[in-house]
């Protein structure tokens, strides 16, 4: 079984997001492929993302009639700040045969090496690279395995979206409609 990670802020989450969850399933044979929103990001200790119940109800949204996707609200479940470490972990002891793909902006990929317990984490899971438009390709550090996702990338982000939002510019064709839609209803971003 082949079960790929994408863990992230979601916030919100939008087609880029779609996009690469597609690609990867295409390229790498995945039976399912986890959504899994961090509580608070190592990378960005600084900032407080939106409430976890609009983070969730958003991927709901995005995700409705995806039935190889799920959601898995494990690091918003244990709190504080979400290390991949622990939930790659969860999944290696629940998923003991399953080969573990996890997906990584191409902008973290340098910094791999100082991910807590990499050493442990680099036996665990493959990872595989999802590149920005236009950003140079950083190959995989050893110890770690891995390679690029070639299909599909979108330079749209999260920030953008919110910012997008904040000052009163459209995000339809950047999220999925029911997500857009909700948004604009609940005032989120805004």
């Amino acid at each position: 079984m082949k079960l790929g990670l994408f863990g992230g802020s979601f916030d919100p989450v939008h087609l880029g997001h779609l996009l690469v969850a597609q690609a990867a399933r295409e390229e790498l044979g995945l039976d399912r492929l986890f959504f899994i929103p961090a509580a608070q990001s190592p990378f960005k200790p600084d900032s407080k993302p939106t409430s976890a119940a609009d983070r969730l109800r958003l991927l709901r949204l995005a995700l409705a009639g995806k039935t190889w996707c799920e959601i898995d609200g494990q690091e918003i479940l244990r709190g504080g700040v979400s290390y991949t470490i622990d939930t790659v972990r969860d999944y290696a002891q629940r998923f003991p045969t399953a080969r573990l793909f996890y997906l990584i902006g191409g902008d973290h990929v340098g910094k791999l090496p100082a991910w807590r317990e990499a050493e442990q984490l680099a036996k665990l899971a493959e990872f595989v690279v999802v590149p920005r438009p236009g950003e140079t390709e950083t190959p995989v550090p050893k110890p770690f395995r891995g390679r690029a996702l070639k299909g599909f990338p979108l330079g749209v982000s999260s920030s953008q979206i919110r910012a997008r939002v904040q000052s009163g510019q459209p995000i339809d064709h950047l999220v999925p409609a029911a997500v857009a839609e909700a948004i604009r209803d609940s005032t989120l971003y805004g």
